[in-house]
């Protein structure tokens, strides 16, 4: 294996944890920043109130977006695994 080969791989499992946890942080953020402004705005400063929406929000994503997560980590992987003979060169 070379030097290439390794950062490529490493490259692609960084690509591919970016790609599997934007869609979950992004919900993450924009629920945090609609939360900290109704906070603001009504002066209400409750620690629960900022993450109790999270954790739906994230669980909430989590569930419509799961059997997309599992068939892009099939494939990643699958697609790994093909390669595999490739690497021992």
């Amino acid at each position: 294996m070379t030097t290439q080969t390794a950062i490529d791989l490493t490259h692609n499992a960084l690509m591919m944890a970016l790609v599997l946890t934007l869609p979950i942080l992004a919900v993450s953020l924009v629920i945090g920043v609609l939360v900290s402004l109704f906070q603001a705005v009504t002066q209400i400063n409750e620690t629960t109130l900022s993450f109790l929406p999270k954790v739906a929000g994230v669980v909430g994503v989590l569930l419509i977006l799961m059997p997309w997560m599992v068939r892009q980590l099939i494939d990643y992987t699958a697609t790994l695994f093909q390669g595999l003979p490739g690497l021992t060169r």
